[in-house]
């Protein structure tokens, strides 16, 4: 048997996904369902009557009515949309800025590594919400500011990521092999040895999602995020927050689709780095590549 077969073979052994992955992700399906289809929907987050505000939950208001008479699950779905379009375009920025300074950093080493990293090293010195929360006081308060700001956030970890595989892959015989035949360096970089790191890359793409839904309710509680009347999360629970008394659904309930929907794709990271990991009986791309008879 070669190797390559063997681990196939692993890989058709290997136990059905558990519980908790099962449910995050159709969690996650019905959200992104909802965010995407929100305007076939027969609701409208905007839409307000006074005389209907603070009504708790009902027939008519499954998730109740916030000060203005507005339907907060109607927010609520609509918030997903904003929630999730600021994720996608953290995520997209920081993986287009952050991966190849890995790759130069990993691969050139020497002071290109140095310079490069030490201007990560300033970005994580300074926390997340503060450098997101700065990076909007320059651009103004707004969806693409906040989005910018939380792509700024992430590039570190994927700079970081990208480093250390290209360190690991950089001296192996197919990257040499490669470089023998005269090939240009931009060529290895992002030809050979990017397609063979993508599944941490992956895997980064997944938790940071998390990551960038959870910075862009905070900006939003901050009252730095999305400006209203546009539906957030964030902006839902610092509204909330000064009724916790008399309609504590306001922000319960919002606070609680938002604990789900970072646990769940925390959960779905989780999993992908088991699954992907060479040393629980998967292989990633990069060794299904390289593996020979």
């Amino acid at each position: 048997m070669t190797v390559q077969e063997g681990v196939l073979t692993k890989r058709r052994r290997r136990p059905l996904p558990p519980l908790g992955f099962i449910v995050s992700l159709g969690f996650l399906t019905v959200v992104i369902f909802g965010a995407v289809f929100a305007n076939v929907l027969p609701i409208d987050p905007l839409a307000q009557n006074i005389v209907d505000s603070l009504k708790p939950p009902s027939g008519s208001h499954w998730f109740g009515t916030d000060e203005l008479g507005r339907d907060i699950m109607a927010r609520v779905i609509f918030g997903a949309r904003t929630s999730l379009v600021t994720a996608a375009g953290a995520v997209i920025i920081a993986a287009l800025i952050g991966v190849p300074i890995g790759l130069v950093a990993g691969y050139f080493g020497g002071w290109r590594d140095t310079v490069l990293m030490r201007f990560i090293d300033v970005l994580l010195a300074l926390p997340n919400i503060l450098l997101a929360m700065a990076l909007i006081a320059v651009l103004g308060r707004s969806q693409t500011a906040a989005l910018i700001a939380v792509g700024v956030a992430g590039v570190p970890s994927f700079a970081r990521i990208a480093r250390a595989q290209v360190l690991t892959l950089r001296q192996l015989d197919f990257v040499s092999a490669v470089r023998g035949f005269g090939c240009s360096s931009s060529y290895i970089m992002f030809r050979t040895i990017l397609p063979n790191i993508l599944s941490p890359l992956m895997v980064q793409v997944i938790v940071l999602s998390s990551v960038a839904i959870l910075l862009e309710a905070a900006l939003a509680f901050l009252g730095v995020g999305v400006p209203p009347p546009t539906p957030s999360w964030g902006e839902m629970l610092r509204t909330g927050k000064s009724y916790l008394y008399e309609a504590p659904y306001y922000a319960v309930l919002p606070g609680l689709v938002l604990t789900l929907t970072i646990l769940s794709f925390d959960t779905i990271g989780k999993q992908m780095s088991r699954a992907l990991d060479p040393r629980s009986g998967g292989g990633t791309p990069g060794e299904l590549e390289r593996a020979g008879p």
